[in-house]
């Protein structure tokens, strides 16, 4: 099949760039959630009734770090041999950085939910 033919995310290849995507946004949204928690603290002295700057930053980290897994978990299911993926073939190192980068997304999308649950369950500055 032709590259122009093939959908858009067998065209993206799975990187260490795209490895630390998941993370990043992790850690991204770690700090607006201290950033947003000191500057509503310090302005109006409680959390907001309804964050919606925060709710909608959240769920924004959550759909970028879903669509790099997504996309990771359709790049490591690409046909060949079973894992362990230790040689040096170019299908192997795919597969090898689409796995590690698709549990890194588990791990960071688990990460944002429990940075996001202090805001659920507290309700006050103290």
């Amino acid at each position: 099949m032709t590259d122009e033919r093939r959908k858009w995310h067998e065209r993206l290849r799975v990187t260490l760039w795209t490895l630390i995507v998941p993370p990043s946004v992790w850690a991204a949204h770690f700090l607006f959630a201290y950033l947003w928690a000191a500057i509503s603290c310090a302005k109006a002295g409680a959390f907001a009734r309804f964050p919606l700057l925060f709710v909608a930053g959240t769920v924004l980290a959550l759909l970028v770090i879903a669509l790099s897994g997504w996309i990771a978990w359709k790049q490591q299911r690409t046909t060949g041999d079973p894992p362990p993926h230790e040689q040096g073939t170019e299908a192997d190192r795919l597969r090898f950085l689409a796995m590690s980068t698709l549990l890194l997304a588990g791990l960071s999308f688990v990460g944002v939910l429990f940075t996001a649950l202090p805001v659920a369950f507290i309700g006050d500055c103290r």
